[in-house]
């Protein structure tokens, strides 16, 4: 197997995880399926998504280096930590291991005899305004996107420096997503990437495809200027 394919694979695979491990928290235990109601918080939402990229991160990160994420993807890309003939393969694992770990949660949820369904219930999409879970407009989603995004790709970009151990980037990044979550999920369910945000979309099938772009645009925008940040401030020796 030719390493481009074991990219997308892998890619795959740790999106898939994330995709189940965050999102199907959400959508499974915060209380849409009866005596489980309420048994996950805020709290506990933001944490699983920590720790899925956290053990996806040791899973596949010495394949891929567990991108699992467009904005992080192309942010590397732009600062040549990235090869650009391997991009198409990273994009392309993402999403359809997204859209896979969307469809197994919802398998399962529509399964339950409680009456749900993904459009009804959001479906953990990202959204702004009337979908917004406090009620945040379109311009706090943009603002949140770009900048907790490029925090992050920042944070990641700053773990591949030559000084860093390789054995806690996991635990760093995993960190660093739980507490963007613990910050933004009240202003737009927090995206900072956009193959978890179509990988709910596609199955909720509403408002969230019309409010999609946000969620793809502007995440690409601050990974790309985080980056970017850590590019400049890098010294030559560490990159």
């Amino acid at each position: 197997m030719n390493t481009k394919t074991r990219i997308l694979i892998a890619e795959a695979i740790g999106t898939m995880i994330l995709v189940i491990g965050g999102p199907g928290t959400a959508i499974l235990a915060t209380g849409y399926f009866g005596g489980f109601r309420n048994s996950v918080t805020l709290l506990g939402v933001a944490l699983a998504f920590g720790l899925s990229l956290l053990v996806a991160a040791y899973a596949i990160g010495s394949i891929s280096g567990c991108h699992i994420n467009p904005a992080v993807t192309l942010g590397l890309w732009a600062i040549k930590k990235t090869k650009g003939g391997d991009v198409p393969f990273y994009l392309i694992g993402q999403v359809l291991g997204g859209v896979v770990g969307g469809f197994v949660i919802f398998a399962i949820a529509r399964s339950s005899t409680t009456a749900w369904t993904a459009n009804a219930t959001g479906f953990a999409s990202n959204g702004y305004g009337d979908h917004s879970p406090g009620g945040f407009g379109l311009g706090a989603a943009i603002i949140a996107e770009i900048v907790f995004t490029a925090v992050f790709v920042f944070i990641i970009a700053s773990t591949s420096r030559k000084s860093m151990s390789p054995g806690f980037t996991g635990v760093v990044v995993g960190l660093s997503l739980t507490l963007i979550h613990l910050i933004s999920i009240p202003i737009d369910n927090t995206s900072v990437n956009p193959a978890r945000s179509i990988a709910t979309a596609v199955f909720q099938r509403g408002w969230a495809i019309e409010q999609l772009w946000v969620f793809i645009v502007f995440p690409i925008i601050g990974g790309l200027l985080g980056a970017g940040a850590w590019r400049a401030l890098c010294p030559s020796e560490e990159f």
